[in-house]
């Protein structure tokens, strides 16, 4: 995939200048300005993902639904959701589907960052003509209100004890486990989502998303927490590279 230059696309991270400072080649994912890496070679890139390493992932899709019928419109769509809220159900297509509350869906891509589903969805939705409208929930621009990190490697749950106060020890907090909670003193949603590798390993993540308009700040603050465990920026390339 070629370099591009994240100015030129019409969507890209509210960070892009400072992943750029710090050295982030972006490849272009769907139409949007993606750091695939951050210079170094990808064993090394690799190696940072599995000790503890944040990335952006803002520019890949992720959506919203939210309101009466939302769960039972989004089934009939295919979606595989169960009856838990503050869980996250993996769908066929490696997305998410987070239960935030009995009728709130977060809709996070896989990796792949083709953004079939959400594209699905947000094309199959739409108001009834007339009253009475049948209870379908409605949707919500994630894609514009909400910043996506991914948290990655075995100290990150030692990183997150310094700004969290929810105990996401990987014993504690179990895969697909969503907490709504405030990390550096500002709102966020954990979810837990670990990559699992070919030879069966699950190697430890943690989505976070929060308002887009601080996702600098969030960014800064966990740079900073995870000085002591040498945190690296890494792409999306590692992140792939954890389930090989």
């Amino acid at each position: 995939m070629n370099a591009i230059n994240p100015a030129a696309c019409k969507r890209r991270s509210f960070i892009y200048r400072e992943l750029t400072r710090l050295g982030a080649e972006f490849g272009e994912v769907n139409g949007g300005a993606v750091p695939l890496n951050f210079g170094s070679p990808r064993a090394v890139e690799l190696a940072a993902a599995r000790r503890l390493a944040l990335a952006d992932l803002s520019v890949l899709p992720h959506a919203g639904f939210k309101g009466k019928g939302t769960v039972e419109w989004l089934t009939a769509q295919g979606l595989a959701i169960g009856p838990d809220s503050n869980k996250a159900y993996a769908q066929s297509g490696g997305e998410l589907a987070a239960r935030l509350a009995p009728s709130e869906i977060f809709l996070l891509d896989s990796l792949a960052g083709t953004g079939a589903l959400t594209t699905k969805l947000n094309g199959a939705w739409q108001w009834a003509a007339a009253a009475p409208r049948p209870s379908q929930g409605y949707p919500l621009p994630r894609q514009d209100s909400h910043a996506w990190f991914m948290l990655a490697g075995e100290f990150a749950p030692d990183m997150f004890s310094k700004m969290c106060g929810v105990d996401l020890r990987r014993d504690r907090f179990a895969d697909g486990a969503i907490a709504q909670t405030s990390v550096a003193k500002m709102s966020a949603v954990i979810i837990r989502a670990d990559r699992k590798a070919a030879d069966g390993r699950a190697n430890a993540a943690y989505h976070i998303l929060c308002d887009i308009a601080s996702a600098e700040y969030l960014w800064s603050c966990l740079m900073d927490a995870g000085k002591e465990f040498d945190i690296r920026p890494v792409g999306l390339t590692a992140l792939r590279d954890l389930e090989q």
